[in-house]
Parts: structure tokens; sequence; C-alpha cells
């Protein structure tokens, strides 16, 4: 069974940082390519970044850029999403993504809260 567990949120300043983490198991991460999404309230969930299966690929929204960075490490099964000069509207659930040979997966999702 594939499980994607995101861990890493929180609540931090505007202008923090905060580093979040994709852990997942039951999948060949190595092939996947990886993303991660966010959903504010009231808001449509949108692509934040993404990273292709062997790291070589990565895009960002334009709303991150310069500012958030994908990156993985396929032994560990791990994709992780650093976040830096965090803005109020950054504020969202984050989710992780892994588009697989055999499906699409879903993390459960961690809360990124930015404010003062």
């Amino acid at each position: 069974q594939v499980q994607l567990v995101e861990s890493g949120g929180g609540l931090v300043q505007p202008g923090g940082s905060l580093r979040l983490s994709c852990t997942a198991s039951g999948l060949r991460l190595s092939t996947s390519t990886m993303k991660w999404y966010r959903q504010a309230p009231g808001k449509e969930r949108e692509l934040v970044a993404s990273i292709s299966s062997v790291g070589s690929r990565t895009n960002y929204a334009d709303s991150v850029k310069g500012r958030f960075t994908i990156s993985r490490d396929n032994a560990k099964k791990t994709v992780s999403l650093q976040m830096n000069s965090l803005k109020p509207e950054d504020t969202a659930v984050y989710y992780c993504n892994a588009v697989a040979w055999n499906g699409d997966y879903w993390g459960q999702g961690t809360q990124v809260t930015v404010s003062s």
C-alpha cells in the first residue's frame, strides 16, 4: 500500500522559513514525478512545485519562484520543500503528490500558517 506522509508544517511569522518533508512507502520513488500542492481556505488546490524522477527538472508556480526550493532524496524516499521568505498568502494546507507508473497518490496534508 502506498503512503505519503508530510511533516514540517506549522506556524511561522512573515519572512520566516519552513521545510516540509514527504516520506514515501510502498512506492518506487525513483521513477515517480513528485509535486507539492497547496490549498487555501475557499480556494482551489494549486500546484506549487514539481521535480522530475531523477531530480534534473524542477518547476515552480510564479508566486513562489525564488523563495521555495523542491528537492528529493530517492535513497531516503523523501521529497522536501524548503520555503523561505514566507508570506501570509502562503498560508494553506500543503500536499505531497506522487505521479507513479501505476497511479496518482496523495498525502494527508500539512498545515502551514504564516501570521504575526
